[in-house]
C-alpha cells in the first residue's frame, strides 16, 4: 500500500509529512519517559525483519492481486505502539530512499496510512484488549485478524480520501474506493495470520509478556535477525509476481499500468532527489540498457532466484535494522541525560 508521487498535490502531501512528522516526535518523547534497556535491540532486529518481509507479496486467490506485510501491529504487539511507530517509520524511509519504493512526497502519506492506524487505532482499541499477556493461541489468532483487517482498511480508505482531496489524478473516486476496500479486506486476513504467527514464535522465545520483555532479549533478537537474513536473502525470490492491493485497484479503475507522474515542481524536485538517493530501484540490480532491435525481454521466472533481490533485502535490511537500532539508543540516552541532569 505504498502511495506513488503522481496520486497526491504538494498540498495533501505536505499535510501528511506535517501529520506524521508530529506522530514520530509525539512517539520519541513518550518513550524517552518510558525507558527499557531491551527495547533499541528489538526495535533493530524488528525493524530488519519487517523490512525483509515487506518483500514478499503473497497472493490474493482469485483475484490477480497480491499483499505483503503492513507490519504496524506485529510492531506494536512486540514492542508498543510508541516505539512500533518510529521503527515503521525507519522502514518506510528506507524503501523511499533507497529502493524507489512509494515517493518521498507520498513518505508522509504511507508512514501515516500504515503506522497511525494499526500502531495507535487497530492495537490499543482491538488487538490489545483481546490479546492481553497470558491469552490462549486462539485469542492471539481471533484479536491478530480482526485488527490487522481494520488496521488495513483504515489505511486502504485514507489512501483513496488523500487522493481524491488532491484532485490531480483522473481516478473515479467511488470505483476506487469500491476496489480498495474488498481487496484490503483479504490482504488483512494474510497480515493478521502472519503477525499471530511471529507474535506465537516470540512468545515462545521470549517466554514472557511481550511489552516488558525480561532483561534479556538475545534469544529473541537471534531468532528475529535469522529469520531477517532467511527472509530477505532467500525468501524474498518467492514474491507473488501479481500487483499489490493498491496496484491492481489502480489498474481496474483506470485501466492503465501506471499514471502519469505531474509535473509541478515539487514533484520534479522530489524525484530528482530520489533519483540520486536510491540505491537498487525496485529491490533489483538496474537492467542492462537494451540494445535496439533485441529480442523481448523474456516472462520473469518464479521462483525469480536473482542475487540483485538477496542484496536489497540483505542491505535494506541491515539499513533498518541500523537505523532503528540508532533511534533506540539515542532516545535512551537523552532519557539518561535529563535523569542525570
Amino acid at each position: 500500500m505504498h502511495m506513488a508521487d503522481a496520486l497526491l498535490s504538494p498540498a495533501v502531501g505536505g499535510a501528511l509529512w506535517a501529520a506524521s512528522a508530529g506522530m514520530v516526535v509525539y512517539a520519541a518523547r513518550k518513550l524517552e519517559k518510558d525507558p527499557d534497556p531491551s527495547r533499541a535491540p528489538l526495535m533493530g532486529a524488528l525493524g530488519a525483519f519487517v523490512f525483509a518481509a515487506q518483500m514478499i507479496n503473497f497472493t490474493i486467490p482469485g483475484t490477480g492481486s497480491s499483499g505483503h506485510l503492513g507490519g504496524g501491529l506485529l510492531l506494536a504487539a512486540l514492542l508498543g505502539p510508541h516505539a512500533a511507530f518510529l521503527v515503521l517509520t525507519s522502514v518506510l524511509a528506507v524503501q523511499a530512499l533507497f529502493f524507489a519504493d512509494g515517493g518521498l512526497l507520498a513518505l508522509g502519506c504511507n508512514i501515516f496510512n500504515m503506522g497511525f492506524f494499526p500502531c495507535f487505532v487497530a492495537y490499543p482499541l482491538i488487538f490489545f484488549p483481546l490479546a492481553k499477556p497470558g491469552a490462549s493461541r486462539k485469542r492471539v489468532l481471533g484479536a491478530s485478524l480482526l485488527a490487522s483487517i481494520v488496521g488495513l482498511l483504515l489505511g486502504a480508505v485514507a489512501v483513496v480520501l488523500e487522493t481524491g482531496a488532491s484532485g490531480i489524478s483522473s481516478l473515479p473516486w467511488g470505483t476506487f474506493m469500491v476496489l480498495m476496500v474488498p481487496i484490503h479486506l483479504a490482504i488483512g486476513v494474510g497480515e493478521g495470520l502472519i503477525t499471530a504467527s511471529v507474535v506465537l514464535f516470540a512468545r515462545r522465545v521470549q517466554g514472557t509478556s511481550l511489552e516488558a520483555p525480561s532483561r534479556d532479549v538475545k534469544p529473541l533478537v537471534r531468532g528475529l535477525l535469522a529469520l531477517a537474513l532467511l527472509t530477505g536473502g532467500l525468501l524474498s525470490w518467492f514474491a507473488s509476481t501479481h500487483p499489490d492491493g493498491l496496484e491492481w485497484s489502480l489498474f481496474h479503475a483506470t485501466g492503465q499500468e501506471a499514471l502519469g507522474s505531474p509535473t509541478t515542481s515539487v514533484h520534479e524536485t522530489l524525484a530528482d532527489v530520489q533519483g540520486h538517493t536510491v540505491l537498487l530501484p525496485d529491490y533489483a540490480l538496474p537492467e542492462p540498457t537494451a540494445i535496439s532491435g533485441s529480442a523481448a525481454p523474456e516472462e520473469t521466472p518464479w521462483p525469480a532466484v536473482s542475487g540483485g533481490t538477496s542484496l536489497a533485502g540483505l542491505t535494506g535490511g541491515l539499513l533498518t535494522g541500523l537505523l532503528a537500532l540508532a533511534l533506540g539508543w539515542i532516545l535512551r540516552w537523552r532519557q539518561a541525560c535529563r535523569t542525570s541532569s
